[in-house]
């Protein structure tokens, strides 16, 4: 088989017209004549915008599919939305968003799709069981497709104006399904679930119960990221939710988070603190220590071990593997599944009963208190003692 090159066409000379010339997609553009400024010019001109357009030639606008477009936007999408390096996970959510729209419009003209049909892809969502906010998420990545093409000169920009007049669904307003707010873990049910969790992910839940970071935040503490030099230790995540609005994210860290995480910075630097595959050896070594039957019969260590295995441990938690890993044990104690969202949710509802809004606003990293309020529920004490004075 040919080894695939990454090469850059040629600037080259028709002889017979005498002109430059340059070949796209099996397709010929001639430059001007041969070994001119212009010519040169002209072809540095094409081969960015080639490049630009992921190797492509133009389409004609007029003629492009959804589907085209669809995976165009996927090509642009691997190289946009990365953070640290990492592919984030918008671009799987817009997936999700596209399917219905390919199912059903895939082979239209992306020029001749308009409010109507968008209004369909709203209905179809809403009779599926979605709830509506994730209805209008999809709605809203879809608009985003549309403006993205219009950027690209792929779209028309009447098709992009018409689907911003298609609003999202307003609450009680649709037959769509309502989802309950998020509220915080009670302590009762993380104590239930704690003696179920593996003891790396148990330690993962009280960092974050003691700290509020986000759950991506917990997955990827390094030994690097953290400043011990005072006795309040600043943890910088490599990246973060908001570092592309040009924000800094520091989390403060005290005595009872240190205690937690201290064990697990006797490690290389870069490597992860939580880690899958750390916390599938150390379950392995107490299993064995737990052994009774002797060495001499059944199995010995590492005899049972499938050759390929179709899942291995990584070298870090994501936030479904973390999230999956505290449904289980939720289960196993008997309790209401929770997510670890909720226990930023309950340590910013404490720290603005004990210390005000404003030190839970810095404490989770929002920018704004209105963003906060929605992660922190109001303290009804200071309610309850004014209704008692002059209630």
């Amino acid at each position: 088989m040919p080894r695939l090159r990454n090469i850059v066409p040629k600037y080259r000379k028709h002889r017979a017209s005498g002109q430059a010339v340059v070949t796209l997609n099996h397709v010929d553009h001639y430059l001007g004549p041969y070994g001119t400024k212009t010519s040169k010019m002209e072809y540095d001109r094409l081969i960015a915008e080639w490049l630009q357009r992921g190797r492509t030639i133009e389409l004609n606008t007029e003629s492009i599919t959804i589907a085209e477009l669809v995976l165009k936007f996927f090509r642009w999408g691997k190289v946009h939305y990365r953070r640290a390096g990492q592919p984030t996970g918008t671009l799987d959510n817009h997936k999700l968003a596209f399917r219905v729209l390919r199912k059903f419009y895939g082979r239209k003209l992306a020029n001749e799709f308009g409010p109507k049909k968008l209004k369909t892809l709203q209905n179809i969502l809403i009779k599926s069981g979605l709830s509506r906010r994730t209805i209008n998420d999809r709605i809203g990545a879809i608009k985003l497709l549309f403006r993205w093409g219009v950027s690209e000169q792929l779209v028309s920009p009447m098709v992009s104006h018409a689907l911003a007049t298609v609003r999202g669904l307003a609450k009680h307003r649709s037959l769509a399904k309502e989802t309950a707010l998020i509220r915080p873990v009670d302590e009762l049910t993380i104590e239930a679930t704690l003696p179920h969790l593996p003891s790396m992910v148990a330690d993962m839940v009280r960092l974050q119960r003691l700290t509020g970071m986000r759950p991506a935040e917990v997955c990827q503490v390094r030994p690097c990221d953290i400043d011990n030099s005072g006795d309040v230790w600043i943890y910088r995540p490599e990246s973060h939710k908001t570092e592309h609005h040009g924000h800094e994210r520091l989390i403060a860290i005290g005595p009872q988070g240190q205690a937690v995480l201290r064990p697990y910075l006797v490690r290389d630097k870069a490597t992860f603190c939580f880690s899958p595959m750390g916390s599938e050896r150390k379950r392995q070594r107490d299993r064995h220590e737990q052994r009774v039957t002797p060495l001499t019969c059944g199995n010995r260590p590492g005899t049972n071990r499938t050759r390929k295995p179709q899942r291995t441990a990584g070298d870090v938690y994501t936030t479904d593997s973390y999230r999956r890993a505290i449904h289980r044990a939720a289960d196993k104690a008997n309790v209401k599944r929770w997510h670890p969202n909720q226990l930023r949710h309950a340590a910013a509802t404490l720290i603005r009963a004990q210390f005000g809004l404003e030190a839970a606003q810095i404490a989770l990293g929002h920018s704004k208190a209105d963003v906060t309020q929605v992660y922190a529920q109001r303290d009804m004490r200071k309610a309850l003692e004014v209704a008692r004075s002059i209630g």
